[in-house]
């Protein structure tokens, strides 16, 4: 395991390290989408994020694209991006009725001993 110092810049992560600590986080957040659940989606959220992402918002978004693209489905690991204060991380994701490949991505920071979500999006 990685020391906490070292875990707060991103670019002394592995690869591997990064993809450990995105996909457990992204999973929970895809499944607070697809639940419609705002606690769940956000749990992960920096306050930043979080500002955005209201339980208004969340509905708006989750009930136009579930509509549109259906329920998200697998998606696969693409490229993670690091810098010192933070990773983006892209995957590339499958949805239930729309066809073609959607991209999925998170930019993870490191705030208060915790990795935190700071940009989501899927597009």
């Amino acid at each position: 395991m990685t020391s906490i110092e070292n875990q707060m810049d991103f670019e002394s992560l592995s690869e591997q390290e990064i993809w450990d600590i995105a996909n457990p986080i992204m999973d929970n957040l895809m499944q607070g989408s697809t639940e419609i659940n705002h606690d769940k989606h956000v749990r992960d959220f920096t306050d930043r994020a979080k500002a955005i992402v209201t339980p208004e918002h969340l509905q708006k978004v989750c009930t136009r694209y579930q509509r549109e693209k259906g329920q998200w489905l697998h998606r696969e690991p693409v490229a993670v991006f690091r810098r010192p204060d933070s990773a983006a991380v892209i995957w590339k994701q499958y949805c239930s009725k729309a066809e073609g490949e959607f991209v999925a991505e998170i930019v993870l920071v490191f705030k208060e001993g915790r990795y935190l979500v700071d940009h989501a999006m899927v597009f």
